[in-house]
Parts: structure tokens; C-alpha cells; sequence
């Protein structure tokens, strides 16, 4: 589904209507048909960052698009699916979905997981701190268990679970 084409939560002010709107317009710059990795960094702020929460990393300036490359790389289909969306000042919270096919390397702080074929359909939430409409803070927690058993990684969790 287009990030834009979900329904809204309901902003109280103009300000959060803006926020929701650059988050929206965020997504957007990171779909598998219509990214463009620098405007992408170009809607962060002085000193804003991208915190990647499942590998521990937070990146700054040119590097906050490298998660993005990356998931963009493996994954050349992806799209997400926003669930809700919610503001409050200048904090935006959003409950979504990655989904895509994967078709290229996947690098992870473990390593490099090359192509499975499998699609993926991972739960997020994303928490992001807007000042003056950039973003100074995005979070990302995906839930990478569940994306690792989408594409088939976890085939040996069982060995390692007492029962």
C-alpha cells in the first residue's frame, strides 16, 4: 500500500499536520521504485541521526542513508506499509511493515545474508523528533527475528531451544 494512500491519524495543529506530512514524504524517498537516498538525508537536520535499533548503530549526515541502501539493495521491491500514524507535538510515531522480495545481499553486523528469494513482510515502528519540519532523531525497531524467519535463517533455531 502507498505510504500516502493510508489513512491519517488526526493531528491537533498545523505543526503536527507538517510533521506527519515530512514523515509521510520520508517513506516515500525510500521506496523501492522511487528512492532517492539524498533528498532522503537532505529532510534530517543539523546533527540529526538515523538509529538503527536492531544493529545497535546510530548513523549521522551522508551515512543516515546507508540502512536504506542497504535494505534498498536486498530488498530492490521494497515498500512499506503504514498502519497508524501518530503525533504529539513534535515527536511522530508510526506502526508499519517492511515488505519486499529478496533479491540482493542483505548486510547485516553478523554478516552478509545473499539473496533468498523469500518475501518479507516485517513489523516496525519507527519513532521520530521533528524541529522546525527536519528530523533530529528517526528510530527504527524492526522486528528482525520475524524478518530472519520470512526468509528462512532461523531453519536451525530449534537445535538451540530446550523444550
Amino acid at each position: 500500500m502507498n505510504p500516502i494512500a493510508t489513512p491519517m491519524s488526526t493531528p491537533q495543529t498545523s505543526e503536527e499536520q507538517s510533521n506527519e506530512r515530512a514523515i509521510r514524504t520520508l517513506y516515500t524517498l525510500a521506496e523501492g521504485k522511487t528512492k532517492d537516498t539524498p533528498k532522503f538525508v537532505s529532510m534530517f537536520g543539523d546533527g540529526g541521526y538515523f538509529y538503527d535499533v536492531s544493529a545497535g548503530k546510530k548513523y549521522y549526515g551522508a551515512e543516515i542513508g546507508k540502512t536504506g541502501d542497504n535494505y534498498g539493495a536486498a530488498f530492490p521491491d521494497i515498500h512499506r506499509e503504514l498502519y497508524s500514524v501518530y503525533t504529539k507535538n513534535d515527536v511522530v510515531v508510526v506502526e508499519l511493515s517492511l515488505n519486499g522480495t529478496h533479491k540482493g545481499d542483505l548486510d547485516l553486523p553478523e554478516g552478509v545474508v545473499p539473496p533468498t528469494n523469500k518475501e518479507m513482510h516485517a513489523p516496525c515502528c519507527d519513532v521520530f523528533h521533528l524541529k522546525d519540519g527536519k528530523i533530529i532523531s528517526f528510530h527504527c525497531y524492526v522486528a528482525v527475528p520475524v524478518l530472519l524467519k520470512q526468509l528462512g535463517i532461523f531453519k536451525n533455531l530449534g537445535a538451540a531451544i530446550r523444550k
